[in-house]
């Protein structure tokens, strides 16, 4: 017996069907401004918090680099100590008044004590030391204190984004879907990595302040014994 066979023409092939599913389940795809905006107004706070860390960063950045001074530490002192030996104290002062550092002004401080005791001039250098690097730490700690503070703002949008959410569901009785809830649980959600991406950042740029601080503390420490064993030289 034959059965006969009728094939369509126009049959739909199966990749067709698949990219057709495919298409239609695909999420659609948002971008980090709109992402960012649903996280409500602790993202603008989030926001100003870091460009207030980056401001300071690059401030105090350029500042240590201009006290490091392209690391010529060592040719000044070699200066200072040939015009101290050939007994042009004066000159020598002003070249530590010309030289717009830290290490320049605390040997210029060394060289205003001269003729005391040198336990007193070494007082005088080391308290000089120390108002340069208290100077050069000016406001680092609220990078810092921005590291710190951008976790927690950041869980504070999550606890207020889910009482957001909660308000929704109370509101809505037996009617809720998953709409509803959307707009508290994206500001939980996105207050959190908000709050994670600013405090990562400021830690890191916090660090690398406290690096180059480290480097202009250990340079002054290093040009102050450099200038007391001059000091205990013969003339």
């Amino acid at each position: 017996m034959n059965i006969p066979l009728f094939i369509q023409s126009d049959a739909i092939e199966p990749q067709t069907v698949v990219d057709t599913m495919s298409s239609a389940i695909a999420p659609e795809r948002i971008t980090l401004w709109q992402m960012a905006l649903h996280g409500g107004w602790i993202m603008l706070v989030l926001a100003l918090l870091l460009v207030l860390a980056i401001y300071i960063f690059v401030e105090r950045y350029v500042t240590l680099s201009n006290a490091l001074n392209g690391r010529d530490d060592g040719v000044f002192m070699e200066k200072i100590r040939s015009l101290v030996h050939e007994g042009n104290v004066e000159a020598a002062r002003s070249l530590s008044k010309q030289t717009e550092t830290p290490i320049g002004r605390m040997i210029d401080k060394g060289f205003s004590r001269l003729g005391r005791p040198l336990p007193d001039i070494q007082a005088a250098i080391e308290n000089e030391g120390k108002l340069e690097v208290a100077n050069l730490e000016k406001r680092v700690s609220l990078v810092a204190t921005v590291a710190s503070l951008g976790p927690m703002i950041g869980f504070l949008g999550t606890v207020t984004g889910m009482i957001t959410a909660f308000q929704d569901m109370a509101h809505a009785g037996n009617n809720i879907d998953i709409q509803l809830l959307s707009t508290g649980i994206y500001e939980a959600m996105v207050t959190t990595v908000g709050g994670l991406i600013v405090g990562i950042i400021c830690y890191f740029l916090y660090n690398l302040l406290v690096t180059r601080i480290n480097k202009v503390v250990f340079e002054l420490e290093v040009r102050a014994n450099e200038f007391m064993d001059l000091l205990h030289e013969p003339a």
